[in-house]
């Protein structure tokens, strides 16, 4: 396992854009190393200021992937730069009645329930059939080759993290550096003001929770990534099998996503 996760240089510290950080950096079995600058990932951009617009544009995203749904893109619009010129890949309908931590937060009483609905919700995220449209355009989309790319969600952390780490995969970074990447979102950036814009949403939704429970929800544990893991394994026998089955992830585009992301 390698320490780049811990290079405060991947986070980029923006006012009203959260969890905003490069995905690249880890080495790959076999020799080289996932690109920097290339990969992007972070919570939704209703709330970005002017000056996080213009730190955004100077990455030069050829894609941005919107794994949310219609309901959420219309309730938090993302602010774009005025000459943001690439190409914004969505999924046309919902790909989650709610996003994933709020939808876990109903019930969600105490600190454990949290975690184990959480689980639960990581578990079956993988069979979503919209997830699977949006994560096939997400592959699709990074194996052109075309430039840089930004990835996100509501929270940019459930959703987003799943597509991380499947990604991650494909591009054989080591199981715990993938991990170490999902961990960051507890991390990275204002933790405190993602809790809160997290808890407004929620608790507009289930009433009063409790901060603790707010926490939980709004971070992420290894449980979470592994619950992921094991229900793909045990319904397709591997992730590489889930990959190729499902999301279309075959040699030859496994061999074009390494082409464009791996640097030696």
């Amino acid at each position: 396992m390698n320490k780049s996760a811990e290079d405060p240089s991947r986070v980029l510290n923006l006012s009203g854009v959260h969890n905003f950080r490069d995905y690249g950096g880890y080495a790959v079995i076999g020799g080289g190393a996932v690109k920097r600058g290339m990969l992007f990932r972070s919570g939704q951009h209703s709330g970005a200021s002017d000056a996080d617009l213009e730190a955004i544009a100077a990455l030069d995203l050829r894609y941005i992937i919107d794994m949310r749904g219609n309901g959420e893109r219309q309730s938090y619009p993302c602010r774009r730069h005025p000459e943001f010129g690439g190409e914004v890949v969505f999924y046309d309908g919902e790909t989650a009645a709610l996003a994933p931590h709020v939808e876990a937060a109903r019930d969600a009483l105490d600190e454990t329930a949290a975690h184990a609905k959480m689980e639960a919700l990581y578990a079956n995220l993988p069979f979503r059939a919209p997830l699977i449209v949006i994560l096939k355009r997400y592959f699709e989309a990074l194996a052109t080759g075309e430039g840089p790319s930004l990835v996100h969600c509501l929270a940019g952390k459930d959703r987003t993290g799943m597509a991380v780490a499947l990604l991650h995969h494909a591009l054989d970074v080591h199981p715990d550096d993938a991990m170490e990447d999902f961990l960051l979102t507890n991390t990275a950036g204002d933790l405190d003001a993602r809790v809160a814009a997290g808890a407004e949403t929620i608790r507009a939704k289930w009433g009063p929770i409790a901060d603790s429970t707010i926490r939980i929800l709004m971070g992420v544990d290894a449980r979470y990534l592994s619950a992921m893991r094991k229900s793909v394994e045990r319904e397709h026998g591997s992730l590489d099998a889930f990959l190729a089955d499902v999301l279309e992830v075959d040699g030859a585009r496994r061999d074009a996503l390494r082409l464009h992301l791996i640097e030696a």
